[in-house]
């Protein structure tokens, strides 16, 4: 009467407990030899292919392509049957794999075998062993499936390794030393930069402001030649560009409040502020920092410029207080400093819009019906579109670039002796 075994999804080791059928190679009735791949399976490491440990006949298969099945579950069954003349497994071969599974090793009473793969394999590549027999102290300690494809791929004949594991086990650490290349220099360390302090600070609400904000971003170009222009005509002390633009931005603010806002998510509802504190992105040697000017809108123009040199020079020299960078409704950031046409800021939580200012450079410009080098500037806004639509954000956006191009609208009541008491226009 025939043998009947049944064949289990050894350990794949690694840590490995599961593996994904792929494909079958065998179907029931096939005559498989030992050592024969029956399967394909992908594990969360690769995908090997599955040799059975008996030569016979396919009685069953167990488990259908696709299905996850732990280890240690049926795979086939084997039914033993007379393998021809020639055929691998024959030739005294006792019908079971002298090579050793984890988990699933030849029993302690089987004699060394001679260790066989029928040819061709199957995924086309280079056959383990040569046909030889294993070396007389015993049979080849070879572990999970992924070892063996491993090795295939690499060429290696598993005969010629000596295992580090337990009983001369073959790990995938000894395929790695035996393919391994003659050491080299050693690379250079990587440069750890700790996230902590101000730059943890600001780390952490760029982050919080990209996965809470659904931001979007306009943009125009300005002919700023103007505006240069009224600067040098409201004379010494000078008043800072900076300072002008903020005027010009808290202007666009007063017409659309909107934009000076935040979105309250637990109540569901956008806060619009009263008052207008405007934050200030300032690169310094500690990183970014975000001074407020506070009450912004009551400011004179005078009084912006003042107080624009005080936050920045203490923003430069460590000395700003926390209320200095608390409470901002709406942020200015002046990336032109760096040479820089345009960008696409992050929103400074929890703030509902930007208004990036890149460099003012010379370029041709279509100028009163003739093309001109004029001075140009980008103007980018990024805006939370839940606080607004694009109707809103480029309303904002054009009233601030029309002003930059036409400023004596905004700047009509202004004269070196009377800047001081300048207001909104």
């Amino acid at each position: 009467m025939p043998e009947v075994r049944e064949f289990r999804l050894p350990d794949l080791g690694e840590g490995l407990t599961e593996a994904e059928i792929v494909r079958w190679l065998v179907a029931v009735g096939d005559i498989v030899t030992v050592d024969q791949p029956v399967l394909e399976v992908e594990t969360a490491k690769a995908q090997v292919e599955v040799p059975c440990p008996y030569a016979g006949v396919v009685t069953s298969r167990h488990g259908e392509e696709g299905q996850q099945i732990p280890v240690g579950t049926p795979l086939i069954t084997i039914a033993s049957a007379p393998v021809p003349d020639g055929a691998p497994g024959s030739s005294g071969s006792s019908g079971t794999s002298g090579n050793v599974l984890v988990g699933y090793g030849t029993a302690a009473t089987a004699a060394p075998a001679v260790r066989r793969r029928r040819t061709p394999p199957l995924t086309g590549t280079v056959p383990l062993t040569s046909g030889r027999p294993a070396p007389a102290a015993g049979p080849t300690a070879v572990i999970s499936p992924l070892v063996r494809r491993l090795a295939r791929e690499r060429g290696i004949d598993l005969h010629t390794l000596r295992g580090s594991g337990p009983g001369g086990l073959i790990l995938r650490a000894d395929l790695d030393r035996a393919t391994r290349p003659e050491p080299g220099p050693e690379p250079a360390a990587a440069t750890r930069i700790p996230l902590r302090g101000t730059a943890g600070a600001a780390a952490a609400k760029l982050t919080r402001s990209r996965a809470e904000i659904p931001d979007a971003t306009c943009w125009v170009d300005a002919d700023a030649t103007e505006l240069l222009a009224a600067r040098q005509a409201l004379g010494e002390p000078r008043i800072s560009l900076l300072a002008l633009l903020a005027r010009i931005c808290i202007a666009a603010l007063a017409t659309h409040p909107r934009l000076n806002a935040s979105v309250d998510t637990a109540a569901r509802e956008i806060v619009v502020h009263p008052d207008i504190h405007l934050s200030l992105a300032t690169q310094t040697d500690r990183g970014l920092l975000v001074p407020v000017v506070r009450n912004a809108g009551t400011r004179t123009l005078q009084q912006l410029h003042d107080e624009i040199g005080r936050l920045t020079e203490a923003a430069r020299t460590g000395r700003l207080t926390p209320a200095d960078l608390t409470g901002g409704t709406f942020t200015l950031n002046n990336y032109g400093v760096f040479g820089v046409d345009g960008s696409t800021p992050i929103i400074n939580h929890p703030e509902a819009a930007m208004l990036g200012v890149g460099r003012i450079a010379e370029k041709p410009w279509a100028h009163q019906g003739r093309l001109a080098l004029r001075q140009v500037v980008q103007l980018s806004l990024t805006f939370d579109h839940r606080v607004c639509d694009g109707g809103t954000a480029g309303g904002f956006l054009r009233e601030v670039a029309d002003t930059i191009e036409s400023p004596a609208r905004l700047l009509r009541h202004l004269r070196p002796a009377a800047i001081s008491g300048a207001h909104h226009p």
